[in-house]
């Protein structure tokens, strides 16, 4: 990120949180050259795969051919999911710039996406930062369900606050508290970045916003307000929760482009690029990308043409 003016973070998880839902299988070919697209367009960091059980992310089996094939540009970091010590391993291989893990916030949702309690997950990512710091790796974790679960319903908020400085204090650089089934609205938001901002150092919370009612933008208008500059998105709007009936894509990476510059913040990454990576993926796909910006865009061309 040497030399590029950004007040604003953009974190590209397409690769990894997008892919890894969609089915048919997508080539490692494919994903090599979406990857090589994002990285021209100027986004500081990509998640580029995931380390994780074939059996149950069969879409992320290849990420080991995926990240030895990419172009890695200067300036661009490129990192993994890793759910335990055997993942960090096998990205260590792979020589990725860091490691993302993931804690859930809510008990059952915990037990049925990572197979533990949050207790267990807290020590598996405790044990995953601990050796990816000593070897120089970047590490954040995902707090899923931090605004509600799909089984547990709305998590309370003091439960994410511990959660959140027990990650902090446990290693991790970055905490992307996380709305997996997309069901914040900017009053959620602000009520909890008024408990969490006054405790924890705002320089370390992500956010990483689903849009399944719409909500996405106005909860990162919303966090803007508080300080934080970093966000997750999806290129495309691509990804979902295989454990979270009915949730759609996540934010996507070119709605939230189109409204920081619009705001006048600076992200260092060009839209134009994005849109036309997330273009040239679709066909790879079984359906039209959800991105209002990627509909919105080609629409028009298509009306002129």
């Amino acid at each position: 990120m040497t030399g590029v003016a950004r007040d604003v973070v953009v974190v590209e998880v397409g690769p990894r949180d997008g892919l890894q839902n969609e089915s048919p299988a997508v080539s490692t070919a494919a994903k090599i050259e979406f990857i090589d697209r994002l990285s021209a367009s100027g986004v500081p960091v990509i998640e580029a795969g995931a380390f994780v059980s074939q059996t149950w992310v069969p879409q992320m089996a290849d990420s080991i051919e995926v990240l030895a094939g990419i172009a890695r540009r200067p300036g661009t970091r490129y990192i993994a999911l890793v759910p335990n010590e055997r993942g960090l391993d096998r990205a260590t291989d792979a020589r990725v710039d860091g490691v993302s893990c993931i804690v859930a916030a809510s008990e059952t949702f915990s037990q049925r996406n990572t197979n533990t309690s949050i207790a267990g997950g807290l020590e598996r990512a405790a044990a995953v930062a601990s050796r990816a710091v000593a070897a120089r790796l970047s590490v954040r974790t995902y707090l899923s369900t931090s605004f509600g679960c799909p089984y547990e319903g709305p998590v309370p908020t003091a439960r994410v606050c511990t959660l959140v400085q027990r990650l902090l204090d446990e290693g991790a650089e970055e905490v992307a508290v996380s709305d997996t089934i997309g069901v914040a609205g900017p009053g959620d938001v602000r009520r909890l970045l008024d408990a969490l901002v006054p405790s924890v150092p705002v320089g370390a919370l992500a956010l990483h916003f689903h849009d399944t009612w719409g909500m996405a933008a106005a909860n990162v208008l919303a966090a803007l307000e508080y300080g934080v500059r970093t966000f997750d998105a999806s290129a495309g709007g691509l990804g979902g929760c295989p454990y979270a009936p009915g949730a759609t894509g996540n934010l996507a990476t070119e709605d939230l482009l189109y409204l920081l510059h619009g705001l006048g913040r600076s992200t260092g990454v060009d839209l134009d690029r994005v849109y036309e990576a997330s273009r040239w993926i679709e066909p790879a796909l079984t359906h039209v990308l959800p991105s209002r910006y990627v509909r919105a865009r080609t629409a028009t061309h298509q009306r002129r043409g």
